[in-house]
């Protein structure tokens, strides 16, 4: 039998591509296209070849488009893009579910990376609308206490002059400043403000933007100068140069200056609503201005030619030289804290510095990469997944002409193409979500669509999304073989699909260590808020004691809340019974060891301060007004009686404050400072009038709170007409303590659920495609008698194995991390082996639930129209 002659393929279609192309291509165009016909009549065994696919095809492009070889003809750029979108544009529109699956994927990914990319943003510009912000630092202190150096932040009155007349020479500016919450009025409008006592370089160190009057305001010893709203308050639009307030009923002061309010990202905008001359605080406050009574900040500005740490070495032994020979034994050290460092570097251990908020900014940077990450993994997985479909498209396109370089071209436009629009979509959602995102992250952010930094880094974004997310794909399909393209001989080969097996790995491996984080983060808070505080919260309030007015009154106020049956006690503190924060040493007792540095935390209370709270006595007796010897008796916590090394404490002398007190009482240990900390040794005295800054009333737990409140607030106005009533809840000041962790820890909650959703989304379109492209042997198996679910095991039992592998790798990494992350607290929870379970457990569900749709779908579809379909 003798072999038919080769064909050629119809005249019409040479003379076609001899029109369209350069003579120097036209044989290389011709030999393959007669190699492809040849092929296709041996398959067919027909005389007809698919002319009018090729017509099609080539009918897509216009002269001048494609550059058929390096040199053969000028290139129209422009028309040549405009294509390449419309290709990708159709391609989108023809494909709907994978095109919104890719740039809803791609959208939320880039919105989720936006919101931190702004929150990240927003911690790391703390500070730096301060002109001076490289050159000014806080004053602290490091005190050697039993081997163990503790940083403070508090100073001597005395520091200023000192550091102005002995080291000069370091800095420009030298302020000394203390933060305080006072009442301004005028007239018949009476506010509690937030401000700081301040000396008269304050605004020029902190460069003030004034908006009326200078920053030499302060000069005036009776002056002050008002943040923008807080004048806004007092006397509207118009120009308050020259008005008088009158701070905390007792000192009328002149307004001289109103400056610009702080913005949200400044450390110092709760404390500068009002600035008001030091000298007013230092003369009314009869505060002990000695070098061991350290109550106030120090803020300095480093001279020009000054090096920061140069001056920090110089001042290091200004307090040693001048302090006492008892306070020599805690080796005061100063040094100094950059205004750089303030926000994000704020922790210190054994006196050096071990970071702060900076390790939730890396946290959240690295979440919004892996998010933008999964992201693209979801676009590479699919774009690759769907390579064959496209297959035919280059082998064509490389037939007629195209250089590999053409077509990575042409990928990557429809990768910036499906970048840009699911940039257009995540600008929409994060416009949408930046209120509700505010809210939960305590924030004022805002997009300044106007900066055209932002714009840069906008660009640049998306032309870097664009071209990781469309590399792989690119190169990858760029480089198929034409001729084995259009044969459909394509082998992929058995490890092609190996690529996306490893990114859906990579992608669900960062989604369980996410979800492993999250739970551990909720638990680290949930242990530190049932962890046990000594005293009762609930039903709890706090009134500041603002002025002499309240206290005068204080005996009255307290015979009408209690005959109000509303209340059931009420008493006066030094400070709030969540935060203890005055400290004392040179206490002496029985046992003592000469060597003890000692240190002990100290809380002023009146007889019912016990009752109001509702602490624990673990041994001996409460304070009592039957016992006229209590004004010189002592309360002990459990910490301090160890501390002390007390057997049995009820008895005992201590000597402090010049005078001897005797221990008539052990209270459990309260938790007054961080949840996070060991309990602090604390002794409880008696000073129910001089230091008493607070009003603590327990509501009766028969009555309404809001009723309680209501009468609560009648009585004390009715009392003290001219001192606004002010209260906060002991509970609300206790969540106080674990805000930020708590904050931290539904954002990292919320991100994590956007990846885990990320993840799946890859995988539904990755589900759907292998039962698309299996679609024929579903049927087959169908017809050979296939169950539904044994279908459905088939189909989903890859990606579970893939799950699998990742949650083996996601345990010990966030072990590992996790573990890490909670050295950093010393009150601490247990990382519990079910939290990897249930996270696995969950993450099989989710894939389950993922896959199952498709694989479904695909189980029951009619066979015969399977079968018909291919």
């Amino acid at each position: 039998m003798t072999t038919p002659p080769r064909q050629t393929p119809p005249k019409l279609a040479l003379r076609f591509f001899r029109w369209y192309c350069h003579p120097r291509l036209l044989s290389r165009i011709e030999g393959d296209l007669i190699e492809v016909y040849h092929d296709d009549l041996k398959k067919s065994g027909k005389r007809k070849a698919d002319f009018k696919f090729i017509v099609d095809v080539f009918l897509l492009f216009r002269p001048g488009i494609i550059k058929p070889a390096e040199g053969y003809r000028n290139i129209n750029q422009y028309a040549m893009y405009k294509s390449y979108f419309k290709i990708g544009w159709r391609n989108l529109v023809r494909d709907k579910g994978y095109s919104l699956i890719n740039i809803g994927g791609l959208a939320l990914g880039v919105a989720v990376a936006m919101l931190i990319g702004l929150w990240v943003n927003d911690e790391l510009s703390h500070n730096k609308h301060h002109e001076h912000y490289k050159s000014i630092a806080a004053v602290l202190q490091n005190n050697t206490i039993d081997g163990k150096v503790e940083t403070y932040s508090n100073q001597s009155y005395q520091l200023g002059a000192e550091l102005r007349n002995s080291y000069g020479n370091y800095f420009k500016r030298v302020v000394m400043s203390y933060p305080s919450s006072s009442i301004l009025s005028s007239g018949e409008k009476k506010f509690t403000v937030k401000g700081s006592f301040m000396e008269a370089e304050a605004p020029e160190l902190l460069s003030l933007q004034m908006v009326h009057g200078t920053r030499t305001g302060l000069q005036d010893v009776t002056s002050i100068l008002l943040s923008a709203s807080v004048a806004r308050t007092f006397f509207g639009a118009e120009d308050p140069i020259g008005e008088v307030l009158q701070l905390d009923n007792s000192v009328d002061l002149k307004v001289t200056g109103v400056y610009q309010d702080m913005p949200g990202n400044s450390d110092l905008k709760d404390e500068l609503f009002f600035i008001a001359p030091l000298d007013i605080e230092v003369k009314r406050g009869n505060r002990f201005l000695g070098w061991g009574n350290n109550w106030l900040q120090v803020f300095v500005q480093v001279a020009e030619n000054v090096d920061m740490a140069q001056a920090a070495t110089g001042i290091k032994d200004a307090k040693i030289k001048n302090v006492t020979e008892y306070d020599k034994r805690f080796k005061p050290e100063l040094f100094l804290h950059p205004m750089d460092k303030w926000h994000l570097y704020s922790n210190f251990e054994n006196g050096v510095n071990t970071g702060g908020r900076i390790e939730f900014v890396r946290l959240f940077g690295a979440i919004g990469a892996f998010v933008l990450l999964l992201a693209c993994i979801n676009f590479m997985n699919l774009s690759t997944a769907r390579s064959q479909k496209r297959g035919k498209e280059v082998g064509v396109r490389k037939v007629v002409g195209s250089a590999r370089g053409q077509l990575i071209r042409q990928f990557f436009t429809e990768s910036f193409l499906v970048v840009a629009l699911a940039f257009a979509f995540s600008v929409l959602l994060v416009q949408l979500c930046l209120p509700w995102f505010n809210e939960i992250a305590s924030k004022n952010i805002h997009v300044d669509w106007a900066n055209p930094r932002l714009w840069m880094v906008v660009v640049s974004f998306v032309f870097l999304t664009a071209f990781v997310a469309g590399s792989y794909p690119a190169f990858y399909l760029s480089a198929f073989n034409p001729i084995k393209v259009l044969k459909g001989a394509v082998k992929l080969g058995r490890y092609a699909s190996l690529p996306r097996k490893t990114l859906v790995v990579v992608q669900f491996t960062v989604s369980v260590t996410l979800i492993i984080g999250t739970i551990v983060v909720h638990q680290q808070i949930e242990y530190a808020k049932n962890r046990p505080v000594g005293y009762d919260l609930s039903g709890l309030i706090t009134l500041p004691i603002k002025t002499q007015e309240v206290k005068k009154n204080y005996s009255v106020l307290r015979n009408d809340l209690l005959a109000s049956g509303l209340i059931s006690e009420v008493s006066t503190s030094e400070t709030t019974v969540t935060n203890l924060w005055w400290s004392d040493w040179g206490f002496q007792w029985k046992g003592k060891d000469p060597n003890l540095q000692d240190m002990l935390y100290r809380g002023a209370v009146d007889y019912e301060f016990g009752k109001t709270v509702g602490w624990k006595i673990k041994e001996g007796r409460d304070f009592s007004r039957a016992f006229p010897s209590d004004s010189s008796a002592m309360i002990l916590n459990e910490t301090a009686v160890e501390y002390m090394g007390f057997k049995n404490p009820l008895g005992e002398t201590i000597k402090a404050y010049g005078r001897e007190y005797t221990v008539i009482g052990v209270v459990e240990d309260m938790l007054t400072q961080s949840l996070y900390r060991p309990s602090k040794q604390t002794i409880f005295i008696l000073d129910p009038f001089d230091r008493a800054s607070f009003i603590n009333v327990k509501i009766n737990p028969q009555s309404s709170a809001s009723e309680a409140l209501d009468a609560v607030s009648k009585i004390f106005v009715k009392n003290n007409p001219n001192t606004p009533f002010e209260y906060r809840f002991a509970d609300d000041e206790f969540a106080d303590k674990f805000s930020f962790e708590a904050r931290v820890g539904k954002l990292v909650g919320i991100f994590a659920v956007l990846a885990i959703f990320i993840s799946c989304l890859g995988l539904f379109g990755l589900a759907s495609f292998v039962a698309e492209q299996r679609t024929k042997e579903i049927g087959i198996r169908k017809v050979m008698g296939a169950s539904v679910s044994g279908l459905w095991q088939m189909l989903s039992k890859d990606f579970v194995v893939l799950v699998i592998i990742s949650c083996l790798i996601a345990i010990p990494v966030g072990y590992y991390l996790m573990n890490d992350w909670l050295k950093g607290y010393d009150y601490r929870t247990e990382i519990s082996g079910w939290v990897f379970l249930a996270t696995s457990f969950g993450a099989l569900v989710v894939t389950l639930l993922t896959v199952s749709f498709q694989a479904l779908r695909a189980a029951w579809m009619n066979p015969v129209k399977s079968l018909r379909s291919e």
